[in-house]
């Protein structure tokens, strides 16, 4: 067994350096994204395979008493902590780069055998802290969760404001028709998953006001988008209301679903106590998925993530995320090479998404459902419902602000 352990160290050593010398300065947001996904991957192994190790360690170990579930959201918050102080220590490494003449830009390009060390080095230390100091960080963890969400919410905004301004400023026939058609379409497709909602957390028999009620809230929600969009005095669009609206019911869907397995009105998943593998497969790829675009689109967003000299920031001046490569590639103008995201951001968004994804595995740090299942509970439910009732309050903000504020620019 020793003999393989060590071939297989050995074999993933190569390939990770082997990885890291192909890392090119316009390829170094993908390597980061891929980092943090196997971080991920690492965090769930440790959770399912090689939680009862951490039995053998004393300073771990430390009651008679300790639960399965209290071993596996140790080893997640340990994997953790240990990526939140790598990317939180680059971002305050790369506090204040503008340029990329700044010595500090190299780092956060190149570096990568290095790097990977150190990844795995603070991982492994953070296994021999005691109790308490990861007590604190599970703690914090939820706050910092919850900064991740907020900050995910208007990274979605801004993206659908950027899709509908790109299609806007082509001033042609076919794209407003597009503008409407596809509109129309979240729009429909907003009412009739939340029809399918009512089917699935509202069981005939049941008394389900709860899940009912959080069900017609995001229809009436969806429903207001609209009008306050298309009121004559708001500068509002159609097709941000209808995606923010589908957003509103996705998250309005997985809240419900992350409903305990035995209540009589989660009529998802209350006929199943386990969980089956496909299940768990893809709940985990869905959370990946969605800290990897923040992370990517964190990098490449057009307003409060830009740094002030960034091209990005300047009023007026779109530029295309080709544009954006040329400069990190050395391929803009040699007088003026200003960053085209800010580093800090980008890997505070990574810092905060360590704390995210270890709540999503631990259950919030709460026991009370089955180790087998990941983001159930009525914490998870909660934070859900919660987050969509914050998108809905920034997208309404941000229509009404210019009118509340008229001496105030946004853009």
């Amino acid at each position: 067994m020793s003999c393989l352990a060590s071939c297989c160290a050995s074999l993933t050593c190569g390939l990770c350096t082997s990885v890291a010398s192909g890392v090119t300065r316009s390829s170094a947001r993908l390597a980061y994204c891929g980092l943090f996904g196997v971080s991920l991957i690492v965090s769930w192994v440790i959770r399912e395979v090689a939680s009862p190790l951490l039995k053998n360690f004393s300073w771990i170990n430390t009651s008679d008493n300790l639960s399965k579930e209290w071993f596996q959201a140790q080893a997640v918050l340990r994997v953790s902590l240990g990526n939140f102080l790598f990317f939180g220590v680059l971002a305050l490494i790369m506090i204040g780069i503008k340029d990329q003449n700044d010595r500090r830009d190299c780092l956060h390009h190149g570096g990568w055998v290095a790097k990977l060390v150190i990844w795995v080095l603070l991982v492994a230390l953070m296994f021999f802290l005691p109790n308490g100091v990861i007590t604190i960080y599970g703690f914090l963890s939820k706050f910092g969760a919850g900064f991740f969400l907020l900050i995910q919410v208007i990274i979605l905004l801004d993206a659908t404001h950027s899709w509908n301004d790109s299609w806007v400023a082509k001033d042609e026939q076919k794209w407003y028709v597009a503008l409407l058609v596809v509109s129309v379409a979240c729009y429909i497709a907003t009412f009739v998953f939340s029809g399918i909602l009512f089917m699935w957390f509202n069981p005939s028999g049941h008394d389900c006001g709860l899940n009912v009620f959080f069900i017609v809230m995001t229809m009436i929600l969806a429903f207001a988008f609209a009008v306050i969009a298309l009121h004559p005095k708001v500068n509002g669009s159609l097709l941000p209301a209808s995606v923010i609206s589908v957003y509103c019911a996705y998250v309005c869907y997985s809240g419900l679903s992350s409903e305990p397995r035995d209540y009589v009105c989660n009529g998802l998943h209350n006929k199943s106590k386990a969980v089956t593998t496909s299940t768990l497969v893809l709940g985990m790829l869905t959370t990946v998925l969605s800290v990897l675009y923040s992370a990517l689109r964190a990098g490449s967003a057009t307003t409060f993530m830009s740094p002030p000299s960034s091209p990005r920031s300047v009023v007026g001046e779109k530029k295309s995320l080709l544009a954006s490569e040329e400069l990190e590639s050395g391929k803009g103008s040699p007088e003026a090479r200003p960053v085209s995201y800010s580093y800090t951001f980008f890997h505070l968004i990574f810092a905060l998404a360590s704390m995210y994804s270890a709540m999503l595995l631990s259950g919030w740090t709460s026991s009370s459902e089955s180790s087998e299942l990941i983001d159930v509970g009525w914490t998870s439910l909660w934070v859900r419902i919660c987050t969509e009732w914050v998108t809905a309050g920034l997208y309404v903000w941000s229509l009404v602000a210019p009118l509340l504020l008229p001496d105030r620019e946004f853009y």
